[in-house]
Parts: structure tokens; sequence; C-alpha cells
């Protein structure tokens, strides 16, 4: 069809507008195209803040970092998979027993990892059927391989006998690492960096990146510059710390053992001063008859006066 010249030619376009802008208007709010949600944010769990001093309610070292349907564990220690469940029931769905597939070691103490045979064995009872990651320092393959040993009866058990066990669940792919990247799963990235901690040859932090938050997690470490650098004003700071004043009343050789092994209040005040992190979370707490209080108070009488929290079992932040 031919438009009419000239003036005619202006009208029609109008008239072609003017119906384009009516069916627009006339189409009902509800048939519109939703706009999608926005992602979930990033979330650290605390699921243990726990030393090896047996406080029935701080379960061992044990953190979750969460983004959406994927959790990865940082450090296993004692109770961690009753504490994932716990953290799961309280709402945190990645943390059910059986989406716990990625696990980070700092070090190899036991304390931290004295629940790995829970998280390789208990989330596989539970349903997960696909094997763990694990990613750690030199010695973790050997760890592991000696784990699956000693509970090689038990394996055998649940999948030969009536039990309905999965062949691939209580599997590990165990990956030693070296400070860098170390995992980018498109979800989150994972840096390792290497800290000081006492007479252990390889220990790490972490600093986990998502698309909303940056989450840097200490590990068992003397004050170090390397934590620092690596937060470097990130998000989330979390990490371990011992009280300066309640320091004093210890044993001369314990004395001599903590300042090489971790952290002061006094050390985290300078530290964290430098490393200017939104929040700072004490974490992994050695109290020695102070609290949570006590240790806040020490942090801010030594200069720290930015946000800071010392975190309790099933935190979230």
């Amino acid at each position: 069809m031919r438009l009419p010249a000239g003036g005619g030619t202006r009208r029609s376009v109008l008239v072609v507008v003017a119906a384009v802008w009516s069916v627009a208007l006339a189409v009902p709010a509800h048939a519109q195209v939703p706009v999608a949600p926005a992602p979930p944010p990033t979330q650290l769990v605390v699921l243990g803040t726990g030393t090896p001093n047996a406080d029935p309610e701080r379960s061992g070292p044990a953190l979750a970092v969460v983004r959406g349907t994927r959790s990865y564990l940082v450090d296993a220690g004692p109770g961690i998979v009753r504490r994932a469940a716990a953290a799961s029931r309280n709402g945190v769905t990645a943390l059910a027993p059986q989406h716990l597939r990625v696990l980070f070691l700092t070090h190899l103490h036991s304390d931290h990892t004295v629940g790995l045979p829970d998280v390789i064995l208990s989330a596989w009872t539970l349903e997960r059927d696909v094997p763990l990651e694990v990613y750690g320092p030199p010695g973790t393959k050997a760890m592991v391989e000696h784990l699956l040993a000693a509970y090689s009866a038990d394996i055998r058990n649940r999948i030969d006998g009536a039990e309905p066990a999965n062949e691939q669940g209580h599997k590990v792919n165990v990956h030693e690492i070296a400070p860098g990247l170390v995992f980018d799963d498109g979800n989150v990235k994972v840096r390792a960096f290497a800290v000081p901690h006492g007479d252990w040859e390889v220990a790490f932090g972490y600093r986990f990146e998502s698309a909303d938050r940056s989450i840097v997690i200490s590990g068992d470490t003397r004050a170090s510059d390397a934590v620092v650098t690596a937060c470097n004003g990130c998000d989330l700071l979390v990490h371990e710390v011992y009280s300066a004043e309640r320091f004093k009343t210890r044993p001369p050789e314990w004395q001599r053992y903590h300042a090489r092994a971790h952290t002061s209040t006094v050390e985290l005040a300078a530290l964290a001063t430098r490393a200017m992190p939104r929040q700072l979370v004490l974490y992994h707490q050695l109290f020695w008859g102070t609290d949570d209080a006590g240790l806040l108070a020490e942090l801010r009488a030594a200069g720290y006066l930015r946000a800071a929290v010392s975190a309790r079992d099933l935190a979230i932040y």
C-alpha cells in the first residue's frame, strides 16, 4: 500500500505512532515482562568459633562463604556438619549436608581438620552424590588418603550392603595449592595467600571475591602484612585473635608459643587499622577468662574505632 504524499504522509505516520502507543498503554501490568530479581548477597556463615579448648558453646573452627545455592567451607573443626545443618534449618539451605561440596583448609592443625572425615562421610551418607573438592596445603592429600583408608570398612559396608548409598559422594578430589588464584567457578573467586603460623611450613589465608563482596579470612596467623595486603579495604575481614590482657597471665612457655603463632588484640588493632575492612569479625578467639565484650574493649583501647564484632557460632555477616 502506498502512503499519500505530502501532509498525508505526516498524518499517516502520526496515526501509526498513536496506535502503537495505544497498544502499549493497553497492555495490563501483569502481562508486562517481569524484572529479574537481584541475586542473593554473598554471606559469611560462622559454623564454629572454637579453639582446642573444649567449650561446649563453640564448635571447632569452621566458616562458610555462601552465595546463592552454593556454599564454600573454610576449615573443618569438630561439629562442622551439625553446625551446617543448623544453619540450613535456620534458612541457609546451601549448607544442607548434601550441598557441602567444596572445602578450603588453611592448615593441617587437628582442631581445623578433625571435622574432615565428618564432611567426607556424613555429607555422603546424607545424600551428597558428587566427590568432595578439597583445597589445602601440602600434606592434604596424604591426610585424606589415610582417612579414607581408616574408614574403608565403613565405606565398603555402605556400598556393598543393603544401605542405598551412592558410589560417588565419599570420594575426594584433593588440590594441594600454592599462593595465588586457586578457585573460580563463575560464582566466586578464591585466592590463597601465605601466613606465618608458628612452626607450620605452609599455612594459608583466603580472599573470596564475588560480584557484590570481598571477604578475607586470616586463618591461624601471627600479625602479618600478608593479611593487610589481601584485605586492602575488603568488605569483611575475619581474623583470629587472643586477649592481650589475659596473655599476661599465661605461663612463659605458652606465651612464647602464642606470640609466634597467633595475633593479640593490640596487634590486630594496628593490623586492621591498616587493612581498613568495612567490618572486622573476631574469630577463633582465645579468651583465657575474658569474653566477647572484653576482646572488643581491648581492641578499642588499642585504637581501633571502625566497625567490629566478636563472632559466635551460627552468626551471619
